[in-house]
């Protein structure tokens, strides 16, 4: 059996089956076995999980979770891995391998047929390119997913964990509070991988919440008010929803809608917290033109 995490061992496993790293694809495996045990250990793997592991590559970490878990659907987007993961994974009886692409699968109809119906555990090194799709896709489309351990670029997860008036917090840190606790793990610097990326890595883990921390009437008005308001972040509110012709607001209503919840009308997007931007979006649905 090829042990990977190992760097000779994955440059033997490259070599013999001549592969070419696709750039499209955004392909960085793993090399650093001490990451691979923090990321299984973050995700809380045990023997009665279903994992689902989205673009296991050549299938490092793949190994590690069928050690760890009772069944692991791995999807992988690109046709040339698969006759590596063929190898690489069969001495693992727990492990299904799907050719496709994971913004296109039916996440639910997976967790049907490999876990009765209940939710999955993911886990990913994700390309650094469609890192904010996929995560947002398996949260907005209401899939069965418990939580979410991922490696991306490090920026990304310190803004999915940023709080209100620091430099990172922004649109995507409000929408993923607002369906997860995020907790960065680990910081993984570039020569943990092979090819090595150009910037450091982190593993972040978002736990997802069973009922979101904030109630509201309507949550993609709350999501148009959110990226309305950091669009032009450096805006005052009143100005950038004003401005921001899809939601169809006169600026005396968003001026009205602050003062009625205490909020200076100077106040710039980022100062807002998600409870804030909840009660705003509550006040201003009823006025869309």
């Amino acid at each position: 059996m090829v042990t990977l995490g190992i760097p000779q061992n994955t440059i033997a496993i490259l070599q013999k089956y001549q592969f070419r790293f696709q750039k499209k694809y955004g392909q960085n495996f793993l090399i650093d076995t001490s990451v691979l045990e923090r990321i299984i250990k973050a995700a809380q793997i045990g023997k009665e999980d279903c994992v689902l592991e989205i673009g296991p590559g050549i299938g490092t970490m793949t190994q590690y979770l069928a050690e760890s878990a009772g069944k692991v659907i791995a999807v992988e987007i690109d046709k040339a891995l698969i006759p590596i993961l063929g190898e690489t994974l069969a001495p693992y009886g727990n492990v299904t391998v799907i050719q496709g692409d994971i913004l296109k699968v039916d996440i639910g109809e997976l967790a049907e047929k490999y876990n009765g119906g209940k939710p999955l555990k993911v886990t990913a090194n994700l390309p650094y390119y469609i890192t904010t799709p996929i995560i947002m896709g398996l949260f907005e489309r209401k899939v069965p997913v418990s939580g979410i351990t991922v490696m991306v670029q490090k920026e990304v997860a310190e803004r999915m964990q940023a709080k209100p008036g620091t430099k990172d917090y922004g649109a995507l840190s409000l929408a993923v509070q607002y369906y997860a606790r995020p907790q960065v793990v680990a910081n993984v610097p570039p020569n943990c991988f092979m090819p090595r990326p150009t910037v450091g890595s982190a593993v972040i883990h978002l736990e997802r919440h069973e009922e979101p921390p904030v109630s509201v009437q309507d949550e993609k008005f709350l999501f148009d008010i959110i990226r309305a308001a950091f669009n032009q972040r450096r805006k005052m509110m009143t100005n950038a929803l004003a401005g921001a012709g899809d939601l169809h607001l006169a600026k005396e209503h968003i001026v009205w809608a602050l003062r009625e919840l205490g909020i200076p009308e100077t106040i710039r997007g980022e100062k807002l917290s998600l409870p804030q931007f909840a009660m705003l979006s509550d006040r201003l649905r009823d006025f869309q033109r």
